[in-house]
């Protein structure tokens, strides 16, 4: 307190005040307590008479020992009427410049072209050369983006942002990061934002996350602080320079901010309701859930295409019967097709055909999809890349064929 007032004017027509605290509160066996004595408050009453202060009080954790301790330091002393503020440090130059972005937002880039993202978890184990081989080879097949998620289905792995920046530097393939409002307390979002802005990480997406029980860590507990909603209105407000308190961040953040979408329900016209909401709170692009239908698609394109917002359409591809009935029956938000389920369990003794099949499948979709997306969302299965390596390239030339069909159109229109 005195450390602020040294740095503000006696006014002409009003007295200052102060009132400290008994120190900051401890907790300690189920109670709070303050530990400042009053010799320290007595030690301290001089210092607010040089400031000006006129009134001075106690608030919290104060007893009447402080207050006379307070009394008896400054009896018959004449309050002061005039003081010399203390100047202000001169910060100090140093090399390094604010962060600040030189990439194009990925919502910008899902507006004027076609474009692919895929998901590759972070690894569980510390091993991560598997890893960085998928993210180079996804890097030469000419994906926009690696998106990480942030301890998928509550089950630990190597921090997101630690390896995002490792890819950013060394693999030079920019990474989205997954932020869940299960893992952190508002605190932690608020640091956790501040790293990731100062590692140059912009791409986030706002999601609320499975909850603890449905990881493998018994006893932990899901912090939920804020929800998706929020988070996305939190992020947005470090983007005018300003802390979730409203305390001056000392420069504008840079972040673009991705939402999840699940289309997965009974009634999509209640999601897109949820959706409109994101995009209140300052949602820039959304990403689905996987899809596994043409039915699907449809009616999601149709539900959703009042809207100027870019959607990233998700796919994973299928690895086996065993994979398709866990996604199915345990995953939250991903349904499959009972014709689908059928297809997969007739090749169950044959794991190289029930893999190509599920690319053919998800081929199949990503056909679809791209009649009416600009975004192909690639989710990897098991860290097995070379699935989702042959899909960002199927999707990247089927893009090439639409675009190649559209100029046709209009040199033939012309």
């Amino acid at each position: 307190m005195i450390k602020s007032l040294e740095e503000i004017q006696i006014p002409d027509s009003a007295f200052l005040s102060a009132f400290p605290n008994a120190s900051l509160p401890t907790y300690t066996d189920g109670k709070f307590h303050y530990e400042g004595d009053a010799d320290y408050f007595k030690s301290s009453a001089k210092a607010f008479r040089e400031q000006g202060v006129r009134l001075l009080g106690g608030c919290c954790g104060t007893t009447p020992a402080h207050i006379h301790s307070f009394a008896a330091e400054l009896k018959g002393v004449t309050p002061i009427t005039e003081k010399k503020l203390k100047n202000k440090k001169t910060a100090i130059k140093v090399d390094y410049a604010p962060s600040k972005r030189e990439d194009v937002p990925l919502q910008t880039i899902a507006k004027e072209r076609h474009s692919v993202i895929v998901e590759l978890d972070p690894p569980r184990k510390l091993h991560t050369d598997k890893f960085f081989q998928g993210a180079k080879a996804l890097k030469e097949a000419g994906i926009d983006s690696i998106t990480l998620a942030d301890n998928s289905l509550a089950s630990p792995r190597i921090e997101n942002s630690a390896l995002g920046y490792l890819m950013k530097t060394k693999v030079g393939l920019r990474p989205l990061v997954h932020i869940t409002c299960r893992d952190r307390n508002i605190i932690g979002l608020q640091s956790h934002l501040m790293g990731l802005h100062t590692l140059g990480l912009y791409d986030v997406l706002a999601i609320t996350g499975d909850p603890a029980r449905v990881g493998d860590f018994p006893g932990a507990s899901s912090v939920y602080d804020v929800s998706s909603f929020e988070l996305i209105q939190m992020i947005k407000q470090f983007n005018e320079g300003l802390s979730t308190s409203g305390k001056d961040l000392g420069q504008k953040g840079e972040f673009s901010v991705a939402a999840a979408f699940n289309p997965n329900v009974r009634s999509v016209e209640k999601a897109v309701i949820r959706m409109e909401k994101k995009i209140k709170y300052g949602a820039d692009y959304f990403i689905t859930q996987p899809i596994y239908s043409e039915e699907k698609l449809l009616e999601v394109h149709e539900a959703t295409k009042h809207l100027d917002t870019p959607i990233y359409i998700g796919f994973m591809p299928l690895t086996s019967s065993k994979n398709t009935e866990f996604l199915h029956n345990e995953v939250p938000g991903i349904k499959i097709s009972q014709t689908i389920r059928d297809t997969m369990a007739s090749l169950q003794n044959d794991p190289i055909q029930s893999a190509r099949e599920g690319i053919t499948i998800t081929k199949n979709l990503i056909d679809a999809a791209a009649e009416l997306f600009n975004g192909i969302y690639l989710i990897t299965p098991f860290l097995r890349y070379e699935l989702t390596v042959e899909l960002a390239r199927y999707a990247n030339e089927c893009s090439n064929r639409i675009m190649r069909r559209k100029q046709d159109v209009e040199s033939i229109t012309n």
